[in-house]
C-alpha cells in the first residue's frame, strides 16, 4: 500500500534511522510538521528548523485525523521501542505513514504494508510482501514472491531470494544471503554476513564466525 494522500507529518526519533527517512520525505515535496526527541542536542542537522517536541505524549495535541505519523525509530535484535510506540499510537487511532524512496524498486505487483519503511536502491519484487512497520533498508534485495512479516528489519545489502517467508519481528543483518523457498520463524535474528540455507525455529540466532583481529606490530 502506498500514500494517496499528503498530511502533515510527525516524525518521531531525531536520530540516524529519522534523518535519513526525513530525507527521503523532503526530497519527496513532504512537510515535517515536528519531530519528537526527548533532547534537542540529539536532533540531526536536517530536521534543525523543524519544530521540536520532547515527548509521545505531546504528539497527542495534534487530532489524529489531520496528521500521519513516521516512525523513525530504528530496530535492533532484542529492541522494543520501536514496535511499543508503533502499537501505542495505532491504539489512539494514528496512522503511519508508508515511506518508500523514490530511488527504491518496487514492482507494480509487489505489496508495501502500513507504515512499512523502503529505502534508497530497495528492491522489492514482484509477488512480495513487505509488512506492516517493517523496514526494508537501504540496497537490500526482496525477490520475487517472499513475505515478510510485521516488523522486520531487512537491513542494508540483505538479499532475500525467492519465495522466502519470514516471521514477525524479525531481524535480517547487513548483508546476510537467505536462499530461496527458506522460512524464517518469528523474532529471530540472522546476523550480518550470515547465508541462511534452511528454515530457521522461532526466536533462533545466528551468527557468522568473528573476525580475528591482531596487530602488526613493529614492521
Amino acid at each position: 500500500m502506498l500514500n494517496d494522500d499528503n498530511f502533515p507529518l510527525i516524525l518521531i526519533g531525531g536520530g540516524g534511522h529519522a534523518s535519513v527517512l526525513a530525507d527521503i520525505l523532503i526530497s519527496q515535496g513532504r512537510e515535517i510538521a515536528a519531530v519528537v526527541s526527548p533532547e534537542i542536542s540529539n536532533v540531526r542537522r536536517i530536521l534543525a528548523d523543524t519544530l521540536h517536541i520532547e515527548s509521545d505524549e505531546q504528539i497527542l495535541k495534534f487530532d489524529n485525523q489531520s496528521v500521519r505519523l513516521v516512525n523513525g525509530i530504528g530496530l535492533m535484535p532484542n529492541s522494543q521501542n520501536r514496535k511499543k510506540a508503533h502499537q501505542y499510537f495505532v491504539s489512539l487511532g494514528y496512522r503511519f505513514e508508508t515511506v518508500v524512496s523514490d530511488s527504491a524498486l518496487i514492482s507494480t505487483h509487489g505489496c508495501i504494508g502500513k507504515g512499512a519503511q523502503v529505502l534508497s536502491r530497495a528492491v522489492v519484487n514482484t509477488g512480495s510482501y513487505i509488512g506492516e512497520n517493517s523496514i526494508v533498508n537501504t540496497s537490500s534485495v526482496v525477490e520475487h514472491d517472499c513475505s515478510i512479516g510485521e516488523g522486520n528489519h531487512i537491513a542494508t545489502n540483505a538479499t532475500l531470494c525467492g519465495h522466502v517467508v519470514t516471521g514477525d519481528d524479525v531481524f535480517i543483518g547487513a548483508n546476510a544471503t537467505i536462499i530461496q523457498g527458506v522460512t524464517i520463524g518469528a523474532s529471530s535474528i540472522i546476523g550480518a554476513g550470515v547465508v541462511v540455507t534452511r528454515d530457521v525455529a522461532p526466536k533462533s540466532i545466528l551468527y557468522a564466525p568473528k573476525s580475528h583481529i591482531s596487530t602488526l606490530g613493529n614492521r
